[in-house]
């Protein structure tokens, strides 16, 4: 008899690269999504200034919502709110964290990240955000994840109900690790969007969530 409760199969959460122009980020995000399955995309501001930073999410979110996924603005709740955007992703201290989910939930998604160790995880735990990323944007600078991330994300995973995102690294080899967490989602930056093909490797993404998705024994 299963005595552990079946297990979802991962899917990918993308995370937006930096971009030059709006319509430069819209082209490779329609590009990417029409490879396969995401359940959502982050669209971080990195280094634009508010006017770009509105002028990329109002391009990338109706490319994202088109492509059956959900348009998480990082890190600007004022844009979040003027795109219309499916949430908001917020890094801060816990009461800062705490804030944004009473303010925007259950209206929108809203969710953090950049999560280090277990006690602030459970801290964050307790404000009830959507789901907590174990990883920081623009991180993923080596072929593997991350092994802090990997263990708080097969420690959460095992014990908490609020949804876990395990960062992936720049290679997409590292995605059977990052499954094998038992986390609900992986967060792919560099492995998708510093490939020649961005919709090839989503698809080979998918197939590795798909070949690698964990399974309990009876």
């Amino acid at each position: 008899m299963n005595t552990h409760p079946t297990p979802q199969r991962c899917r990918i959460v993308l995370i937006a690269p930096p971009a030059a122009s709006a319509d430069q980020l819209a082209r490779r995000l329609a590009d990417a999504l029409s490879g396969g399955d995401v359940a959502s995309v982050l669209v971080p501001g990195y280094d634009a200034d508010e006017n770009l930073f509105q002028a990329i999410a109002e391009a990338a979110v109706p490319v994202i919502q088109k492509a059956g996924a959900a348009a998480i603005i990082v890190g600007n709740t004022q844009i979040a709110g003027r795109v219309k955007a499916d949430g908001l992703h917020f890094e801060g201290a816990v009461a800062d964290v705490a804030g944004n989910v009473e303010r925007f939930s259950p209206k929108m998604i809203v969710g953090t990240g950049n999560i280090k160790n277990r006690h602030t995880a459970l801290e964050i735990g307790e404000a009830q955000p959507d789901y907590v990323l174990f990883g920081k944007i623009g991180a993923d600078t080596k072929p593997e994840a991350h092994p802090r991330n990997l263990e708080l994300a097969d420690w959460w995973a095992s014990m908490v109900e609020i949804p876990c995102i395990v960062q992936a690294g720049n290679s997409l080899e590292s995605i059977p690790d990052a499954a094998m967490t038992g986390a609900e989602f992986i967060a792919l930056g560099a492995a998708v969007f510093d490939a020649e093909d961005t919709a090839a490797a989503v698809r080979e993404a998918n197939r590795l969530l798909d070949e690698h998705a964990p399974r309990f024994e009876e």
